[in-house]
């Protein structure tokens, strides 16, 4: 059975993505790989078993994504807090949504973007979000 480890993205200023990513999702450095040109990060909390890797490439362009990229999904316990805190930190989230199932509230969420442009789904923890 595979296990799932981590998922990666190219940032543009690796410095600016790792004040965001502790803000927004108090990760850590757990290892980072630094190599002629282009470096490896990857970032975790007590929260994941899984990682977040951010590469840089020394001299590339700001990223395009494409049309196969989605979205990062974090589960959290408050979310208007969190909502708040992004808000107060300047991230601009937008509005918090809730999604209905056959009238039963399957999912509470909102939406927030990187400094390189990637989305990331804050969803309130419940029913399959845990």
């Amino acid at each position: 059975m595979a296990k799932m480890i981590h998922t990666m993205v190219r940032v543009f200023d690796l410095d600016k993505s790792l004040l965001f990513y502790k803000q927004a999702l108090d990760l850590d450095v757990a290892e980072r790989l630094d190599f002629d040109g282009f470096s490896l990060v990857y970032l975790r909390n007590e929260e994941n078993d899984m990682e977040l890797e951010l590469t840089w490439n020394e001299g590339a362009e700001p990223y395009t994504h494409g049309t196969g990229y989605g979205h990062i999904a974090v589960a959290v316990e408050a979310l208007e807090e969190e909502h708040e805190k992004l808000t107060q930190l300047g991230y601009e989230p937008a509005e918090i949504k809730e999604f209905f199932r056959d009238g039963q509230l399957l999912a509470k969420f909102f939406f927030v973007v990187d400094p390189d442009g990637y989305k990331i789904e804050f969803l309130q923890r419940h029913g399959r979000y845990q």
